[in-house]
């Protein structure tokens, strides 16, 4: 896209020069027809870099939305796992709690006999 952008702009630079050049009119006339062109290819600039532009905010857009999603997917991901953690913990916990309460149970007993 950049090089069509360059070739267009170089093209009609390249037109408008040789146009000037070759046609015999009067000084007055050819500064006019400079400034014509001038102001032409700069319009024509301002239209493409605009262009440009619009394409690459779009561009941004998209991608912007697309990390928002991956953001959100690991976001969630990661929440999920951490329940999980959490509850396979809590598991254990409960496991060590009861084989604890049997030690101590057990313990007492053999203590006292």
């Amino acid at each position: 896209m950049r090089n069509t952008f360059l070739g267009v702009v170089a093209g009609t630079a390249l037109g408008a020069a040789m146009g000037i050049l070759l046609a015999p009119e009067k000084g007055s006339k050819t500064r006019k027809t400079i400034l014509k062109e001038a102001e032409s290819t700069k319009n024509k600039f301002a239209d493409q870099a605009s262009d440009i532009i619009d394409a690459i905010a779009k561009k941004m857009n998209v991608k912007k939305g697309t990390l928002e999603d991956q953001i959100e997917s690991i976001v969630t991901d990661t929440s999920h796992k951490s329940d999980d953690l959490i509850e396979a913990l809590e598991k254990k916990l409960e496991v060590l709690k009861t084989k604890n309460r049997h030690f101590r149970t057990n313990g007492k007993t053999t203590a006292t006999v």
